[in-house]
């Protein structure tokens, strides 16, 4: 790990980027650093509000990467966080690319569901991004995703369409429990960085620092990897609320079909019956084309030039 400074700071989030390695390997850096944190969290807020458009929504996402993995560690960046957060989500709402709010908004949930703050500060945070205070969200937990759940909404709003829950399912492609690599690495770590009971085999300075080394690079591995984790069950339940609000959606149209054919079925049938009882009353009608002709009223004879030709 680098030595910290302001300079590196702010070169650090000048080269940050909004890929995931990115973020979790500048968020590692920070909570190696979390002594700092005050001092960091004041650079942090500079720079967010310096950034280009297109980076904003980056620095809130190396806030909630920092946030959550450091709780294991100390309140500290929790902390230091808290008085800017609420102006951070203004900005970034406001001044960030179109669209940024959902990005918002899936932060707080995630927020609300965990706890990070009180319920204060989310209540402000939703103000932020809502304009009013809204119900407080249930926790995951107390959430049971059912059909039944969904059996009052005649029309969910806004249903998912296809094209969302493809996007979902192909970012679970490359989710955390599919890294069978980064597994057999956590798997390959030397029993002693492990169990605390190995520790007397270190009988000088120089393979105590080595294991610390060891040791410091397996935490920074796991957290790493705990965090990817949590982020992909936050993506996983995401997922099931789409998924159970699409199926709704099928269903609900389903019905609606259903109704349609029914209804076009007796249509069927009805203009199914006028034809046929037209053709009966057609066929009972006399066919006039082969009656004799009819001028005025009466039937016209027919004369001696019509039986026979001059020739005879």
């Amino acid at each position: 790990m680098s030595v910290f400074s302001e300079s590196a700071l702010e070169k650090k989030l000048a080269e940050l980027s909004n890929s995931q390695q990115s973020v979790q390997t500048l968020s590692l850096w920070l909570i190696h650093h979390r002594k700092h944190s005050k001092t960091i969290v004041k650079v942090w807020y500079s720079e967010l509000k310096k950034a280009q458009v297109s980076r904003k929504l980056t620095f809130l996402y190396l806030a909630n990467d920092v946030i959550q993995n450091s709780k294991r560690k100390g309140p500290e960046f929790t902390q230091d966080f808290a008085p800017v957060i609420v102006d951070a989500f203004k900005h970034v709402s406001s001044e960030g690319e179109e669209g940024c709010k959902k990005h918002l908004e899936r932060v707080l949930s995630i927020w609300q569901e965990r706890a990070v703050y009180e319920n204060d500060l989310l209540d402000k945070l939703t103000v932020v991004l809502h304009g009013e205070k809204k119900a407080k969200k249930r926790p995951y937990e107390e959430i049971k995703v059912t059909g039944d759940d969904f059996a009052s909404q005649s029309s969910p709003a806004n249903p998912p369409q296809t094209a969302d829950l493809i996007r979902a399912l192909q970012e679970l492609e490359n989710a955390a429990s599919s890294d069978s690599a980064l597994r057999q690495r956590i798997t390959a770590l030397p029993s002693e960085v492990q169990d605390s009971s190995l520790l007397h085999r270190i009988t000088d300075k120089e393979s105590g620092e080595r294991l610390s080394r060891l040791v410091e690079e397996a935490c920074m591995l796991l957290a790493d990897y705990s965090g990817r984790l949590a982020a992909e069950i936050d993506d996983r339940r995401q997922l099931t609320r789409l998924l159970a609000l699409f199926l709704q959606s099928q269903r609900d149209g389903l019905a609606k079909n259903e109704q349609k054919l029914e209804e076009y079925k007796r249509k069927l049938a009805q203009v199914t019956q006028v034809r046929k009882e037209l053709r009966s009353r057609l066929n009972s009608l006399p066919d006039l084309s082969r009656l004799p002709n009819v001028t005025g009223g009466h039937v016209r004879l027919p004369s001696s030039g019509d039986l026979y030709s001059p020739s005879d």
